[in-house]
């Protein structure tokens, strides 16, 4: 029997590329779909995307979710208590590891690793330390679709917000943004790829746009039908 695995699930292309990857390489069951949210706001945390979008990719992927109900504002210790309680209970259905899609940051990768020790699970970084610019046309060329949820104006134009990642939005980039965003000069909401159902497409469109602590959210909404 395979271990059970969460996979930590942001909306976004890296935590998909790295469910694409595990998924792929046949040793861990991936059997539900870690997500922060904010219920304030109907939005998953950090991405600002809109629950009811979460919920559709769930229906594309397979997977449950496995929400963690966040409050706002958020500190830490709040964090680290709804994370570890979901955790704790994922740990109790025998789940031994949660997936990350974390790409090279160490400080990140150490947090996650001493905050799952004491629990007994097993973090997984199937994409770490991989060239960013490779693993963001590899992306795009195996098939994931994809728009930016929210940016950081210090890093990107406003006007990018909305936009799709492809090959055009990385010919676009400044040299010093990294190219999967991994410094937080952007976050994603995948709308189809390969770890998806054959045929799954996530149609979206932008909405308002908006400036929020810094920050610039597209509000993705489903068509009007």
């Amino acid at each position: 029997m395979r271990p059970r695995a969460l996979i930590s699930w942001s909306t976004g292309k890296d935590a998909a590329w790295a469910l694409h990857v595990v998924r792929r390489a046949g040793a861990l069951d991936v059997v539900g779909a870690l997500t922060t949210v904010a219920p304030a706001y109907g939005r998953v945390a950090m991405h600002g995307v809109r629950t009811a979008l979460l919920d559709r990719q769930l229906e594309g992927l397979g997977l449950p979710g496995v929400r963690v109900d966040l409050p706002v504002p958020c500190p830490n210790a709040a964090y680290e208590a709804a994370m570890g309680e979901a955790l704790r209970a994922a740990k109790a259905e025998g789940v031994t590891h949660v997936v990350f899609g974390d790409l090279f940051l160490e400080d990140i990768r150490a947090y996650r690793e001493a905050q799952l020790a004491p629990l007994g699970i097993e973090p997984v970084f199937p994409l770490f330390g991989e060239d960013t610019a490779a693993l963001a046309r590899a992306m795009i060329d195996g098939g994931l679709e994809a728009r930016i949820a929210t940016l950081d104006p210090r890093k990107l134009p406003r006007a990018l917000a909305g936009r799709a990642f492809d090959g055009a939005l990385l010919a676009e980039l400044p040299a010093d943004v990294d190219p999967c965003g991994e410094n937080g000069e952007m976050h994603t909401l995948v709308t189809a790829g390969p770890m998806f159902a054959p045929g799954f497409r996530l149609d979206v469109e932008v909405g308002e746009v908006v400036d929020r602590e810094g920050f610039v959210y597209a509000d993705l909404v489903r068509p009007a039908q």
